[in-house]
């Protein structure tokens, strides 16, 4: 048993539309911070991840201090098949995802990785997350420089050794090969669309887990992308 606190936000049925398909649960899992801290120099970072529907891992970066602008799009695939509605028909090798950029003074890249494991990706779900199936839904980092890698690596290396889940980690390092941004209706929706019922069943809980596991991380205005 070990002394990471891992609790279940909900289950429920979800409609098989899209962003919403069969049912399965989601947890919070409080992962330890990272030993290897990573050495942003720049006076902004940027980095890509993908973690099931993007609408939820912009959420949740968005409410993150010293984040600047966070990018809902498509990153893996060719250029021409990067739209929504291609990408959710399988096939393009694209995963959602998003960009967030960050004032290095403020976080690091340590930081929103153990923020991602935590409250935004499960990281033992192969080709999906929450009630999304696809391996366009998968959880994948994408570093932009050396040294990301070598700190996304570290931390995978990491959890591993400390045992949060029952299941392998299956979360990849993969190769970054540019980032599409989505459709202009996708941007900022969590804060354009606070009631829809996706957010509201997805996605506010984990928002609430940031500002739950890590209030000096959170802030409750929500950085436009």
């Amino acid at each position: 048993m070990n002394r990471f606190r891992r609790t279940a936000l909900f289950a429920v049925l979800g409609s098989a539309t899209l962003c919403s398909q069969p049912l399965f649960a989601e947890t919070v899992v409080e992962a330890p911070a990272a030993k290897l801290i990573s050495q942003d120099v720049g006076k902004r970072e940027t980095a890509v991840f993908a973690g099931g529907c993007f609408w939820g891992v912009e959420a949740v970066f968005s409410h993150m201090e010293g984040v600047t602008s966070v990018v809902s799009g498509f990153t893996g695939g060719a250029r021409g098949d990067a739209d929504y509605a291609t990408v959710s028909r399988g096939g393009t090798r694209h995963a959602e995802a998003v960009k967030v950029t960050w004032d290095p003074k403020k976080v690091r890249y340590d930081q929103l990785l153990q923020v991602y494991f935590s409250v935004i990706a499960d990281p033992t779900l192969l080709n999906r997350q929450g009630p999304d199936v696809g391996s366009h839904y998968r959880s994948a980092l994408m570093p932009l420089n050396a040294e990301q890698a070598r700190v996304a690596r570290g931390y995978l290396a990491q959890l591993r050794e400390a045992g949060l889940w029952s299941r392998p980690i299956v979360t990849k390092v993969e190769p970054f090969r540019g980032f599409f941004p989505a459709e202009a209706y996708h941007q900022d929706f969590m804060l354009r669309n606070p009631r829809h019922g996706y957010i509201l069943r997805w996605d506010a809980p984990k928002v609430a887990a940031l500002k739950k596991l890590y209030p000096a991380l959170y802030k409750p205005s929500f950085t436009n992308g």
